[in-house]
């Protein structure tokens, strides 16, 4: 949503797939990953996480879904949740393998073997 000023564009994406989409608070705000953050300023870069895990929480989500692998390897640290790419998702709702992050359907989407239904 950063780098590319595509904002929503994921987000359309995934609903048109089935998938239920729900954004936290301060959704705009890096989550602390973007370029050098984590070398350079790994203090900035933590708090920043954090803050954006905070946000992810109260969402009770069944998965985090990001568009950047730097992203979802920043904020998988200390989550707990499963955060996934979001082209994970969009092959798994195309027939693709269910992603091996996700043991179990998420609670609040309905699902089949190959992925949401439409």
């Amino acid at each position: 949503q950063h780098g590319q000023q595509r904002k929503g564009a994921a987000e359309t994406l995934l609903q048109e797939m089935g998938f239920s989409v729900l954004l936290p608070r301060e959704s705009h705000v890096c989550c602390g990953a973007a370029g050098s953050y984590t070398l350079l300023q790994p203090e900035l870069s933590d708090r920043l996480r954090a803050r954006k895990q905070e946000h992810l929480r109260a969402l009770t989500p069944d998965v985090i879904a990001t568009g950047n692998v730097g992203c979802q390897t920043h904020l998988a640290d200390g989550l707990h949740l499963p955060v996934l790419h979001i082209v994970q998702l969009l092959d798994w709702a195309s027939g693709g393998p269910r992603p091996p992050e996700l043991a179990r359907p998420p609670a609040n989407q309905p699902m089949h073997e190959k992925g949401p239904q439409a």
